[in-house]
């Protein structure tokens, strides 16, 4: 039987993004996203649903992710869901759905995104420059 894991999810990120290495020396990062959805309920008033996603973004992706999606970035990201098990303090097992994101790209204009510092322009050459 085939299967099929993939999640696409258009949001916003809803905190600054921190970049760690592993000791290997391999980006990663953990993005939260925020999924609004407006729907009608049964008295047909319109009801705002938001669902929190965290994403854990490898390599040049999380690179990215960190330097040009701030809090509130609008994103697109491309994954797969991924169920991680783990023991509280109080010893308490524990799950949660994650998703590894495979693909990331940033969503609205510029303005929305961190600026990449822009060279400074070259003096142009005088003519006492050129012996000609």
């Amino acid at each position: 039987m085939a299967s099929l894991n993939k999640v696409q999810v258009i949001g916003n990120v809803t905190r600054d993004i921190e970049l760690k290495r592993t000791p290997g020396g391999n980006a990663v990062c953990d993005v939260g996203v925020a999924i609004n959805e407006k729907r009608k309920d049964a008295s047909g008033q319109w009801v705002e649903e938001v669902l929190f996603l965290d994403v854990t973004l490898w390599g040049r992706t999380a690179e990215v992710a960190a330097e040009y999606a701030g809090k509130g970035a609008p994103v697109y990201l491309e994954g797969r869901i991924k169920m991680d098990a783990w023991t509280d303090q109080s010893g308490q097992e524990r799950k949660k759905l994650k998703v590894i994101g495979d693909r990331l790209q940033l969503l609205g204009g510029r303005s929305e995104a961190t600026p990449a510092p822009k060279p400074a322009p070259k003096p142009e050459p005088s003519a006492d420059e050129f012996p000609f």
